[in-house]
């Protein structure tokens, strides 16, 4: 058990710590870039134009790499990431290297992500600067034969073949965590696949999580079902004896999921409205503390209000701040206020930091631009912190 920490009361409106670690020159350039995000026509129009600039090899890596690129990315490799880990780290917040590349679609291309996966554990092994690894299983077996598996039809030789290919792989990067003592959180996907991304993910739990939670699995509180599934894998943790690793995450694929339950005639296993998310959220933080002795978890939210929540309900029962059972994480060059002030209280915090060629990451780039406009007041609440905190200097 580590050493008690008391809680602090925490202010994510203090900004002064939020934007500590940010020269008046870099945080001028976020003012002017989230003011632009702020504009959904804008953002719509620069979007459509970058994917024609890039889809034509027209020369806009540069405008790119130093604007939205370097607001939401760590670099292009692990060791371009290393003055981003090292500033994070000098203020309290670890780093959770992940390798955004998406679209493979080969054996090749699988293997080679594999290996860039296992790059990134070896980087933080007995490095507290960064206490997880991340990865898809997208990213290291094939989306259809992903589906083809949950739907529960008959596999070709050669796809049974590929699919044995791709569970070697899993178990590779998961054994590699286990060897080096690194957390890897498998990240969740869309509904048609993520059956089987959490059978492989339990079954490497059952494999690697006997003394500690090497392997964590990622649930998605925007689907109605979710909570109960928190449940169910914690009953199996419990009965069969290993620790169950969560990552309790709101989602990131609502429109998509709707929209192709309905095309395909799948049932829809989203949530009514976003009250009843936020509920199953907040009740799945209740779940996890009341059994870490079972549980290691992980709130991955940029909502304050549950990062609020969880500090009470860690408190009223007496788990310490710094208790490594417990974290929050937040993306890389979002909600700053919520992570530093966190991290300055005492509290395990950590920043997905992605890296990547800058036209690989592309996709993740625009989900973030398109994200940052849809989400009702991120962009703005982004945009008047920065504002806040200009303002607060200049009266300095």
């Amino acid at each position: 058990m580590t050493a008690v920490t008391t809680h602090k009361t925490i202010s994510f409106a203090d900004t002064s710590v939020a934007f500590a670690s940010k020269s008046d020159a870099r945080l001028r350039k976020m003012y002017y870039l989230f003011a632009a995000m702020n504009n959904a026509p804008l953002v719509n129009v620069g979007t459509g134009a970058l994917k024609l600039a890039l889809k034509l090899n027209l020369p806009v890596k540069g405008l790119i790499k130093y604007t939205i690129f370097e607001q939401f990315c760590g670099g292009e490799t692990i060791t371009d990431c290393e003055p981003v880990v090292r500033k994070l780290h000098q203020y309290g917040v670890g780093t959770i290297l992940d390798y955004s590349v998406e679209g493979e679609k080969t054996e090749a291309g699988f293997e080679a992500t594999t290996r860039e996966i296992v790059a990134t554990i070896r980087k933080a092994a007995g490095n507290p600067a960064i206490p997880f690894s991340v990865f898809k299983i997208t990213g290291v077996a094939d989306t259809d034969l992903l589906g083809k598996v949950q739907g529960g039809g008959p596999l070709s030789a050669a796809e049974k073949a590929a699919f044995d290919q791709a569970k070697a792989r899993v178990d590779v990067i998961c054994r590699e965590a286990f060897t080096h003592k690194v957390h890897v959180f498998i990240d969740g996907e869309e509904t048609w696949i993520q059956g089987t991304i959490d059978a492989l993910a339990y079954e490497m739990m059952r494999k690697y999580n006997r003394q500690e939670a090497i392997v964590w699995n990622t649930y998605q509180l925007y689907r109605h079902d979710m909570l109960d599934n928190l449940k169910k894998a914690f009953g199996e943790a419990e009965r069969e004896g290993f620790y169950l690793g969560a990552k309790l995450v709101r989602g990131a694929y609502m429109e998509k999921e709707r929209n192709v339950a309905g095309q395909r005639g799948l049932p829809d296993l989203i949530q009514p409205d976003k009250h009843r998310t936020d509920t199953d959220f907040n009740d799945a933080l209740r779940f996890c503390v009341d059994h870490l002795d079972r549980i290691r978890f992980c709130a991955g939210t940029h909502n304050e209000e549950s990062c609020y929540l969880l500090t009470q309900l860690m408190e009223e029962r007496n788990v310490p701040a710094n208790d490594r059972r417990v974290w929050f994480a937040q993306l890389y060059g979002m909600s700053d206020n919520i992570s530093y002030n966190l991290a300055r209280a005492g509290y395990n915090v950590a920043k997905y930091v992605p890296y990547g060629p800058v036209k690989s990451v592309m996709p993740y780039l625009f989900r973030r631009a398109d994200e940052n406009t849809s989400i009702a007041g991120q962009s703005s609440r982004e945009f008047r912190l920065i504002e806040k905190e200009m303002q607060r200097r200049k009266r300095k």
